[in-house]
């Protein structure tokens, strides 16, 4: 049986699938992260252990974290949030 390590990402599950994709985002120290529903397919303590993280990179290493999300989890976590719909901007506010 192949360890993690040696599976291809189509080989994983979409959790897994996931936090590969965050730490491919973050590896570089990169001071800017887009994120596409960064809790997609984690368990909600997986979820709330990685926006702990970035939020933690936010205030230590002054990292920008834009999310695109529907879930209130990530809403949470956030500073500033924008409200789109139908491609318009229809609330900002800053918590």
């Amino acid at each position: 049986m192949l360890g993690k390590y040696d599976r291809g990402i189509v080989e994983l599950s979409g959790g897994q699938q996931q936090r590969v994709a965050v730490a491919r985002a973050i590896v570089s120290n990169p001071s800017i992260v887009l994120a596409d529903e960064p809790t997609a397919n984690l368990d909600s303590k997986t979820g709330d252990g990685l926006l702990e993280m970035m939020k933690r990179m936010n205030e230590g290493k002054k990292v920008t974290f834009i999310f695109s999300t529907h879930d209130p989890m990530v809403m949470d976590y956030a500073r500033r949030l924008v409200l789109i719909r139908d491609g318009r901007i229809e609330d900002d506010q800053v918590k």
